[in-house]
């Protein structure tokens, strides 16, 4: 299911009556809500929403569980960190316990912070599939998702719900959550914003499938829904209806 927004800003006010829906519904139906936040710049203004008045009162953060897609294997405090940006966006800024924060943390090597953090998930779900409520997800202009990126190992991963991956090109370790883990989830919503994303957009929705090279086309949730919320510059490319 594709959703167009006329600019950014409504994108963003898209996604936080998403994740309001969500886990209202969540709330009401299991007492808990479970989220998979995702790193980038397309969700911060996301978060800000939801921190704000208007989103904040409408949620009940008790029963929130925040979960991470990713994470670069950097300090806490490093600008780089997505859960850093996720703190200073929203998560500073709701009444929500800290022991219901759930972050990747690479202090130690990145393969034992991979191990730890499954381990993490693993309980949280009682050993059973991780069937979190709602995953944001981004879109890089290579055709990656969380650290899933092109022609590497966790491409091919189908017992772990957590990886590490080295980015050689980039010189960085990170730790991902894998597809498995991604296409467990209740509902998925990539968020797409901007002119410059157009292109690989129409090549994961339209072209031929070939997961190596467009890992974003590995996300098909097994038994759940999957939402791209794009604005009108990412919408660009033909065959998309922008109204």
């Amino acid at each position: 299911m594709m959703h167009i927004y006329s600019d950014y800003e409504s994108l963003s006010r898209g996604a936080a009556e998403l994740f309001v829906e969500k886990a209202e519904q969540a709330v009401s139906g299991r007492g808990r809500f479970s989220v998979v936040l995702s790193g980038g710049s397309t969700p911060r203004r996301t978060y800000e929403l939801l921190a704000s008045p208007s989103f904040r009162e409408r949620v009940a953060w008790g029963r929130v569980h925040v979960f991470w897609g990713d994470e670069r294997c950097v300090p806490p405090d490093d600008p780089q960190s997505n859960v850093r940006m996720a703190r200073l966006a929203l998560l500073d800024h709701v009444p929500i316990p800290s022991a219901q924060i759930h972050p990747i943390e690479c202090e130690q090597s990145p393969a034992e912070a991979a191990g730890c953090y499954e381990a993490t998930i693993r309980s949280f779900f009682g050993g059973g599939p991780p069937r979190f409520d709602l995953v944001f997800l981004g879109l890089g202009e290579d055709g990656h998702t969380g650290s899933l990126f092109p022609h590497t190992e966790v491409l091919k991963e189908g017992d772990r719900w957590v990886s590490e991956v080295y980015l050689q090109t980039r010189g960085i370790y990170r730790v991902t959550l894998t597809a498995q883990a991604f296409n467990s989830a209740a509902t998925v919503a990539f968020l797409v914003s901007g002119a410059e994303k157009a292109t690989i957009l129409q090549r994961v929705l339209q072209g031929p499938y070939d997961s190596m090279l467009l890992p974003a086309q590995l996300i098909r949730p097994h038994d759940g829904d999957l939402c791209w919320l794009v604005d009108k510059g990412a919408a660009q490319g033909e065959g998309f209806s922008t109204g």
